[in-house]
Parts: structure tokens; C-alpha cells; sequence
């Protein structure tokens, strides 16, 4: 098993089952007061917000206002930058070229982003997002990085219908940590809308949270899917899908699915 593989035992986990919660909170006692804080928090935006997008906007906005790296999983600015290399290393080297246009579902404030932006031509990169304080701090980043000269297109979204984009422009569709987050009928909706704007060749890339065992969700934040019921999604859409072996060995908690609208070439070595 490579270093950085998912064991069994952890990808065959229920996190919202009482025992693993319990066995969590013995392991882990420090990490018990804050989860009840997130619980009470999120009891409360339920209540006021039913809809699965309202609901994670008013979260977003909460986490932005403390941290905008943390509010996208990054706990340090070191690991901030890490991540968002290691997701601009992995693109380059699947063949993202400056002359490629690109569209960053769930951009946030430009962890990955800031460095794709650099990477592309100017205007060919196009971040989208649900939550309005995230793309204010989005546009920070790309002030602190200079890169205003570039022309990035940040710009806030309801849903993946990706209705205002135009057919086959993307060569690269990218969405880091946003299904990890998602209900299946939004992850449905995307995997509906997405192929429309892939060009023949183009790809599209995601990220998710991956079970060997019963799928689940913990606080409606945190979504856990089966390989299996990914892949048969994307063929019911009329995609093309495969599992990235490679991704694997990245030190990222998350597996990634590739997507296309014609059959995928091997894999990279």
C-alpha cells in the first residue's frame, strides 16, 4: 500500500454512527467541545435554512468570518499553500496548459486558484462559488498575489446548472472538496449540466470523500459516497468516468473522480 493510502478499516468507517462517535470522543477528548459547538450551530442554520445551498452559504459565511483558510479545510497557511500547490501540481501534470480556459467550481478564496490564475492565459481562468464572503476574500487573494492583470472571472452561483456558461469552452472543469460537501442530487445536477460546456476533449475533475461501507453524511457537511455510485451516476449522465489511482498517493484525505464527454486516455505515469 503506498504511503499515503487510505486503510480499509478507515474507508469502511460510519462516521455518523454512535459507536464510531463515541469511540471518536474517548480517542480524542479535546475535539468533543468543539464538534458540539459545530452541532449546535448547525441545528440552528437547519432550522432556519432547509435548502442544502442556503444552508452551506450561512455556514461559509460563519467559518469566513473567522478564517478564511480555515473556512476552506485549511487549518494553517502552510497547509493552506500545500493544498493548493499539490492541487496546481497534479492539473499541470495531467496537461493543463496556459492556453487552456478553466472553470473552478467552488473556488473559494483561490487556495488552488491564485496559482492556476498565474498559470493561464489571461481571462481563461473562471471561478464560481456559493458563498459571497468567501469570493470577497477570493478577490484578497488575488490582490495579495497580484494577479488583477490577469482578468480571472469570480463570480457567485445558486446552483450547478452552469447555465450562463457556453457550450464546449471549458478544456478543464475542476471542483476540489465541493461534492465532499454535496448531497447527491446536487452532485446529480452537475454530473447533468457538465458535459454541455466540456470541450470533446476537455475533463473534469472532482473531489470526494470515499466509502467502502455504508454511504452517510455527518451534520450535512460532510458527505461520504461509495466509488461505485459515482461512476454509475456520471454513465447515467452520458459521461465517461474513471477513478484516479494517482491522486492516491497525494497526502489529501479525498479521492478523485475524472469525467469527460469522450473516452478517457490512460492515465498518467
Amino acid at each position: 500500500m503506498p504511503e499515503n493510502a487510505k486503510s480499509p478499516k478507515k474507508l469502511n468507517n460510519n462516521r455518523a454512527a454512535l459507536t464510531h462517535k463515541v469511540g471518536y470522543a474517548l480517542r480524542n477528548p479535546g475535539r468533543v467541545a468543539p464538534y458540539l459547538r459545530r452541532a449546535t450551530r448547525d441545528a440552528w442554520l437547519r432550522r432556519q435554512y432547509p435548502d442544502h445551498v442556503a444552508y452551506y452559504r450561512a455556514v461559509m459565511a460563519s467559518d469566513t468570518r473567522r478564517n478564511p483558510e480555515a473556512a476552506v479545510g485549511s487549518q494553517t497557511h502552510d497547509r493552506w499553500l500545500a493544498l493548493g500547490r499539490m492541487q496546481f501540481d497534479y492539473l499541470v501534470e495531467h496537461g493543463l496548459r496556459p492556453e487552456h480556459r478553466m472553470l473552478d467550481i467552488g473556488c473559494g478564496n483561490l487556495r488552488g486558484g491564485w496559482r492556476f490564475i498565474g498559470h493561464l492565459d489571461t481571462g481563461h481562468y473562471y471561478g464560481i462559488d456559493i458563498s459571497p464572503d468567501i469570493l470577497i476574500a477570493a478577490k484578497q487573494t488575488l490582490r495579495d498575489r497580484g494577479l488583477q492583470a490577469k482578468l480571472p472571472h469570480l463570480t457567485i452561483t445558486d446552483d450547478l446548472t452552469l447555465d450562463f456558461l457556453p457550450d464546449r469552452h471549458f478544456d478543464v472543469v475542476h471542483a476540489h472538496s465541493v461534492f465532499s460537501h454535496s448531497p447527491l442530487p446536487v452532485i446529480d445536477e452537475c454530473l447533468a449540466h457538465v458535459g454541455r460546456i466540456l470541450t470533446d476533449t476537455g475533463f473534469f475533475d472532482f473531489t470526494f470523500d470515499r466509502t467502502e461501507g455504508t454511504e452517510h453524511q455527518v451534520l450535512r457537511e460532510d458527505f461520504y459516497y461509495r466509488t461505485e455510485t459515482l461512476l454509475a451516476l456520471a454513465g447515467k449522465h452520458g459521461l465517461h468516468a474513471r477513478f484516479m489511482d494517482d491522486w492516491e498517493t497525494r497526502p489529501h484525505g479525498q479521492s478523485k473522480i475524472r469525467v469527460s464527454r469522450s473516452p478517457l486516455a490512460p492515465a498518467a505515469a
